[in-house]
């Protein structure tokens, strides 16, 4: 994907990818204490896309987005009230996620299947294990691993199948 390499084009990565994760938090299941979404699909394609430093910084476009107010999170929230309450942790895993899926894509480590769908679904670890720990604060860890865990997990090995298949898709194309 050598034309990412373009500055603006980047640029313009960035912006789209923060918004794609906005929207991807519209897309909710209601469930108690943490919402099923579609925003970590667009946190590890953000990586994937833009590799670790784009993907950082799309992530950091959309937290701040947040941070200003903006009703970007999940139920359409934002503000520094929900960048900080019980699901700020899985907030702080995107960062991580797309770090870490940005960082396999630019090692070449997501160009086959298993390997490339396990090392995404780890980046989506990255996102329900911090979001489950700061979260164990405000409901205990029990709690927390049976509402903010463990009901996403298969939900995690599904998008990172198909983020592996957009991904491998645009590598192809790019």
């Amino acid at each position: 994907m050598d034309w990412l390499k373009t500055p603006g084009v980047r640029a313009l990565g960035v912006v789209l990818f923060a918004i794609l994760t906005a929207v991807g938090a519209q897309v909710s299941l209601p469930m108690v204490p943490v919402p099923m979404t579609l925003q970590s699909l667009a946190v590890v394609l953000a990586g994937g896309v833009l590799g670790p430093r784009g993907g950082v910084a799309a992530m950091g476009l959309y937290l701040a987005a947040a941070a200003v107010g903006l009703p970007v999170l999940s139920d359409g929230r934002g503000g520094m009230a929900a960048l900080t309450g019980p699901t700020a942790g899985y907030l702080v895993g995107f960062v991580l996620a797309a770090w870490a899926s940005g960082e396999a894509g630019r090692r070449g480590w997501l160009r086959r299947p298993l390997p490339g769908i396990v090392i995404l679904s780890a980046a989506h670890l990255s996102i329900l294990l911090p979001g489950a720990a700061w979260l164990a604060l405000d409901i205990g860890w029990t709690a927390a691993m049976s509402g903010g865990f463990t009901p996403f997990l298969a939900g995690a090995v599904v998008k990172s199948s198909a983020a592996w298949l957009i991904l491998t898709a645009a590598i192809r194309r790019g």
